[in-house]
């Protein structure tokens, strides 16, 4: 293979999936220690194979836009009460 790219595209689902596995537990499947490398290498792997064949609320580091739940509610001033002197 003479690129990633052509690397990303070769890679089946099964091949996804241990990879995935192997970078979560930090282990091949035959029980061998992922180097930093390999680590590094196959999380690229895992995050562009996902970018090509996966809607965006399913791949990895997704996370839904939410709103801050204070700014529904005013948050009382503890601190100072209005009658206060200055």
């Amino acid at each position: 293979m003479s690129s990633f790219v052509e690397m990303i595209e070769n890679i089946t689902p099964e091949i996804y999936e241990s990879l995935k596995l192997a970078v979560e537990i930090g282990k091949w499947s035959d029980g061998r220690k992922l180097t930093q490398e390999q680590k590094e290498l196959s999380l690229q792997a895992v995050i562009a194979w996902e970018v090509q064949n996966l809607p965006e609320d399913q791949r990895t580091g997704y996370m839904e836009l939410q709103e801050c739940s204070s700014k529904s509610k005013p948050v009382p001033n503890i601190l100072f009460k209005s009658d206060a002197i200055h």
